[in-house]
């Protein structure tokens, strides 16, 4: 019984930390890719709640591409969200502004 406990607590444990890590990731792409034109990652990620967030970033991003991409404004991005740097990063920026979206009542640290 001991046994069966620590296993499930380890695998808990191993669980949290692997989860937790991909809104890190997340973070640091905003604060990479996103910073210069958003400027701050909790307003960014708290001006939409987080089924606005899967939709826009489910299918690697293509939707959030797409937007950028049909910007005028956005031109200066066009190059970034077009690349496979985008879409293979998409999934972590996806975690990170679900975990701090309008509804989530938390709070990021972008810096």
């Amino acid at each position: 019984m001991n046994k069966f406990l620590v296993f499930s607590i380890t695998l808990f444990l191993v669980a949290e930390v692997t989860s937790s890590a991909a809104v890190y990731k997340g973070q640091s792409v905003f604060v990479k890719e996103c910073k210069e034109c958003h400027d701050s990652g909790q307003a960014m990620a708290a001006s939409k709640k987080a089924k606005e967030w899967k939709r826009l970033l489910s299918d690697d991003g293509d939707e959030l591409a797409s937007i950028h991409t049909s910007s005028r404004k956005a031109k200066d991005s066009w190059e970034y969200f077009k690349s496979d740097r985008f879409t293979s990063k998409a999934k972590h920026l996806k975690d990170f502004m679900m975990e701090y979206s309008k509804d989530s009542g938390k709070v990021p640290a972008c810096n």
